[in-house]
């Protein structure tokens, strides 16, 4: 009787270490996220070319990954390469290059006098949020976010969050335009002075905070009014007409009412 216990006890407890080494992970994707690719691809927001190619599902570990993941060199038609190559979804690589087209570009020319030709950015990774031991999944392990770390222009400036955000007064400006503009095309925003994890760089995503996907974060509030409104049509590069979020505010603009700032959440990705 006593090794029957004991042989009971040692395969109980070499399930809880299988359990424990995520061998019985039975936590599912969201539904929503393989549809808002399949939507994507099918309006065609995105379209395969020299600088952008689907590849194969990617279904893991746990539940990192995405239905049509694209492997990225360079956005916006070429136009804007990227340092590294990036692996998101479809969704959020329209997002970003509706965000460079009407936000950045525009933003550069009229702060810093040149265009944007290359950012230096991170995109899918396996990882929870901020890499936190026991934190939920970050957007970023679903392809569904994009982190900007710098800008270079077409006359070899380059213009890092990091430096740049307390820097000179143009790439001040230059910095709070895209940031401020990012607010209105993706729904969550973090910057330096959201937490501690975002000194340096900009975190972009697409994530659902509620169940209609409406609720936006965007941190840290800043005092900034954007000037893009004043850059006469003829002279903005041409753009693809941006797809804004339902209830997205305007470019320039953050959400004054008190309860949408109370609900913004800090460290979140």
């Amino acid at each position: 009787m006593s090794r029957r216990v004991s042989t009971a006890l040692l395969a109980f407890t070499a399930v809880l270490a299988l359990a424990g080494c995520g061998w019985f992970d039975f936590e599912e994707r969201e539904a929503w996220r393989g549809q808002a690719e399949a939507q994507c691809l099918r309006e065609r927001r995105v379209e395969p070319s020299a600088y952008m190619s689907l590849r194969p599902a990617i279904n893991g570990p746990g539940i990192c990954g995405m239905d049509h993941p694209l492997q990225v060199t360079a956005l916006s038609g070429g136009a804007v390469s990227l340092r590294q190559d990036a692996v998101l979804n479809c969704p959020t690589v329209a997002a970003t290059q509706d965000w460079l087209d009407a936000v950045v570009q525009p933003a550069a020319m009229l702060h810093l006098g040149a265009r944007v030709t290359e950012i230096h950015s991170g995109s899918y990774a396996c990882r929870t949020r901020n890499s936190q031991r026991g934190a939920r999944k970050s957007e970023h392990a679903f392809g569904n976010a994009v982190d900007v770390m710098s800008f270079t222009l077409e006359d070899g400036r380059t213009i890092t969050v990091a430096r740049g955000w307390r820097g000179a007064p143009q790439e001040r400006d230059f910095l709070r335009e895209a940031f401020v503009g990012a607010c209105g095309i993706f729904t969550t925003v973090l910057g330096p002075g959201s937490d501690a994890f975002h000194h340096d760089h900009f975190h972009l995503d697409l994530a659902r905070h509620d169940a209609r996907g409406e609720r936006r974060v965007c941190r840290p509030q800043i005092d900034f009014r954007s000037r893009l409104d004043e850059i006469p049509v003829a002279q903005t590069p041409a753009a693809r007409t941006p797809s804004p979020l339902p209830d997205a505010p305007r470019a320039g603009t953050l959400p004054t009412d008190p309860l949408r700032r109370a609900l913004g959440i800090i460290g979140l990705y």
